[in-house]
């Protein structure tokens, strides 16, 4: 990959993290910022798992494993100072190989859904893993939340820390060896985290990721995501049919219980989303500027119990909101808090679900002369009412 894009990155989070634009970045100072690392567990296939934390010195860390490079604990402060853990997901390593709802991983080779894992390229048909029937889902039985990373500390100071891997050409069904990474970085001037994706590949493919994490800014295992307040920036999206394949049709999000783009509470229309489960698990498609590959806003989420503030900016063209729908209250998480329906919201900046077999939706192919990049920026602020 080039290293001008981690310098760029560096250079980026020393200087100032994102300027969101808002009235405020309340934060906690404090420590001193850089990366720790301590033994995690070991694979059933007898690999070291190790976990690496990122701290900032002003209130905000996250823990992320060599393991599907996955983020196990994200601490940010409530508005009085307190910090907590605002993901959801294990103690301990061994649930993560039979119990993980994808909590806090990256997913891929392909994020969402491909239907009946197939599509073809240049003529060629290709067929998937199946692994949520009938479709495949964020990469096939053995995606690349259930891989050891590579791991390397870019930067103590700011804190980044880089993963990768080469998926071999074949795995999961997919053609290419992709070499991929995807590199984890926390601002010291605010409580920003950026994660950034490059990916090349020697053959003709298609390629989608994103991270999986299921956010509660109440704190991990503290209720539900119910009354927080959600918005979009998104004035359209995505249909699914009864197996949450998209129809192909970009609908407008105006008079229906889709429509998030004035703050609303999360579960206010829920019910009237239908789905079995209930609940959201729907690709937006984001209102993007014209300059291409630049972050714009996609979502902000707002706990009235924490005061915490979670903004999303990408220069992917979708965000797919996930209320939680299929967690049951059967998965026990950290600190022994069970997780019942609706405890997180999964906010995936992404492109769209199935585009392989959609040509009105924008490309995911990836071509051997061509590179993927990909920007995802999360700035964690409070607020006082």
């Amino acid at each position: 990959m080039k290293n001008y894009f981690i310098l760029s990155l560096l250079a980026a989070l020393a200087l100032s993290g994102c300027d969101c634009k808002k009235k405020s970045c309340a934060t906690v100072s404090g420590g001193k910022a850089g990366v720790s690392v301590s033994d995690f567990g070991v694979t059933d296939s007898g690999d070291q798992v190790r976990l690496y934390t990122l701290d900032n010195g002003r209130g905000l860390s996250v823990s992320v494993m060599n393991y599907g490079a996955t983020i196990v604990k994200l601490f940010t402060p409530d508005r009085d100072g307190v910090s907590g853990d605002i993901t959801l997901g294990f103690d301990t390593f061994a649930p993560y190989q039979t119990q993980s709802p994808y909590f806090g991983a990256i997913v891929g080779r392909y994020a969402n859904r491909i239907a009946k894992g197939k599509f073809s390229i240049e003529g060629e048909n290709y067929q998937l893993a199946i692994n949520d029937t009938p479709n495949t889902l964020h990469g096939g039985k053995v995606g690349f939340d259930k891989q050891i990373w590579q791991a390397e500390i870019v930067s103590e100071n700011p804190p980044v820390l880089r993963f990768s891997r080469v998926s071999a050409d074949g795995e999961e069904g997919y053609p290419g060896n992709l070499r991929v990474s995807v590199t984890y970085g926390l601002s010291t001037k605010d409580n920003t985290l950026t994660i950034s994706y490059e990916a090349e590949t020697d053959k003709t493919t298609v390629v989608n990721l994103s991270n999986h994490a299921y956010f509660n800014l109440a704190g991990q295992g503290n209720g539900t995501i119910l009354n927080h307040a959600l918005t979009l920036n998104a004035s359209h999206y995505t249909p699914v049919d009864d197996t949450l394949i998209p129809t192909g049709a970009i609908a407008p999000v105006e008079n229906t219980p889709m429509d998030f783009r004035s703050p609303s509470a999360i579960g206010s229309r829920l019910q009237q989303v239908g789905g079995t489960p209930v609940g959201y698990d729907h690709n937006y498609v984001l209102n993007k500027k014209e300059r291409k590959n630049h972050c714009s806003m996609a979502a902000e989420v707002y706990s009235p119990e924490s005061g915490r503030v979670m903004y999303i900016l990408t220069d992917q063209p979708g965000i797919q909101f996930y209320s939680g729908n299929f967690l049951d209250g059967t998965i026990s998480g950290k600190d022994g808090k069970v997780y019942p329906q609706y405890s997180a919201i999964a906010l995936e900046t992404q492109h769209f679900p199935d585009s392989p077999n959609h040509q009105n939706f924008p490309s995911t192919v990836l071509k051997p002369d061509g590179q993927f990049r990909s920007t995802t920026i999360y700035v964690f602020e409070t607020r006082k009412e």
